[in-house]
């Protein structure tokens, strides 16, 4: 994500609509609108340092950008902070020229009411940002570059659900199901977990078809639905075992190597690993694996494809024992592989790609 002008800066009422990661304004901005959330859900952030400041996340039905209507100089009116599309949204914008009309038909103990609760609102959140900015006054200097999920807040976040949809998951299809507002209870009253930061793994999620969200009773999109709670604690033990280990020992699985394993796994049943017992070896190529996957029919799909790939993209994978040395038998390109590992590697590395990418959109 790239913080720079907004969608739009015109200053009329009616339906906008976001892309994931777009920006609806920026902190500092000058501000003519509100919007009100028709669907999804947008983040809050305040950029810090080299970071950024998470502030909340709002919901289909709030309100967002209404505080800058009640600056006391109505010529100076700025965005207090930036917000941006978590998911696909939709906003009712309405230009603070269109809103005033509507203040100036209220009775006007309605006007004071309102007033006064804007004018308390905004002096707690000013208190709330001077916490905020003592408590990270040292956060930029502290890192060399920003990164919106750690780890270990990955790790939080994975095993809160776990033990969430453990405890209370109800069976629901192959699944298991909770009630927004049970996992609510445990990442925000009980842990403190940053709303943003959940949500982006839950968009994850949803991204990777582990999980599905319904509609609960009222209407409202409450109900999440854990596809494979078994999946959720391996990735947690992936992320616990990588954190222990060197940096040139931890996974980095690039897109494209991702891509060729998606190909891989696809062909797997038409392609089988195959035993080559007559292969030489020499001084230079000592076989590491008992079996090889013939990768000619991947790289040529891939190619039709207008995708570039070539081997070299799965070296990535050598390092973590997925691959072997690339050869050649009969005009065929051969890989060592061990299938096994990588079919179930596989939605750890889509997993944790997709956790990237949302950082580097943050950064």
């Amino acid at each position: 994500m790239t913080i720079g002008t907004p969608a739009t800066t015109q200053a009329k009422s009616g339906l906008r609509s976001l892309k994931t990661g777009e920006i609806l304004f920026n902190d500092g901005d000058s501000a003519d609108s509100l919007y009100i959330i028709q669907k999804g859900q947008i983040r809050l952030f305040k950029p810090k340092g080299k970071g950024f400041i998470e502030i909340g996340v709002l919901r289909t039905g709030e309100v967002i950008g209404e505080m800058a209507y009640f600056d006391e100089d109505g010529s100076g009116r700025k965005r207090s902070c930036s917000a941006s599309a978590i998911t696909g949204v939709e906003v009712v914008e309405i230009s603070f020229v269109a809103f005033s009309k509507t203040m100036q038909s209220l009775n006007p103990w309605f006007k004071t009411i309102i007033n006064t609760l804007a004018a308390r609102l905004r002096k707690a959140n000013s208190r709330i940002k001077e916490l905020e900015d003592s408590q990270t006054a040292s956060y930029g200097k502290a890192i060399g570059t920003y990164e919106f999920m750690k780890p270990i807040e990955v790790m939080r976040v994975l095993g809160t659900l776990f033990l969430v949809f453990k405890a209370h998951g109800e069976v629901k299809g192959q699944g298991l199901s909770i009630n927004r507002k049970i996992l609510t209870l445990y990442t925000s009253d009980m842990y403190q977990i940053m709303e943003s930061k959940l949500e982006t793994v839950l968009n994850v999620m949803l991204e990777l078809k582990m999980l599905d969200i319904q509609d609960d009773e009222d209407k409202a999109p409450n109900v999440l639905i854990l596809k494979n709670i078994e999946l959720v604690r391996q990735i947690f033990i992936f992320y616990n075992t990588e954190r222990h280990l060197p940096d040139d020992k931890k996974m980095r699985i690039s897109e494209k190597c991702e891509m060729i394993i998606a190909k891989m796994i696809e062909k797997a049943a038409s392609n089988p690993v195959i035993d080559i017992p007559n292969l030489r070896i020499t001084e230079d190529f000592t076989p590491k694996f008992t079996k090889y996957y013939i990768l000619t029919p991947v790289l040529q799909d891939l190619k039709a494809k207008s995708v570039s790939v070539s081997p070299d993209h799965l070296d990535d994978g050598k390092s973590t024992g997925l691959f072997g040395e690339v050869v050649m038998q009969d005009g065929q390109v051969l890989i060592e592989a061990d299938m096994a590992k990588v079919q179930k590697m596989y939605p750890v590395i889509r997993f944790m790609n997709a956790i990237k990418k949302q950082n580097t959109e943050k950064t």
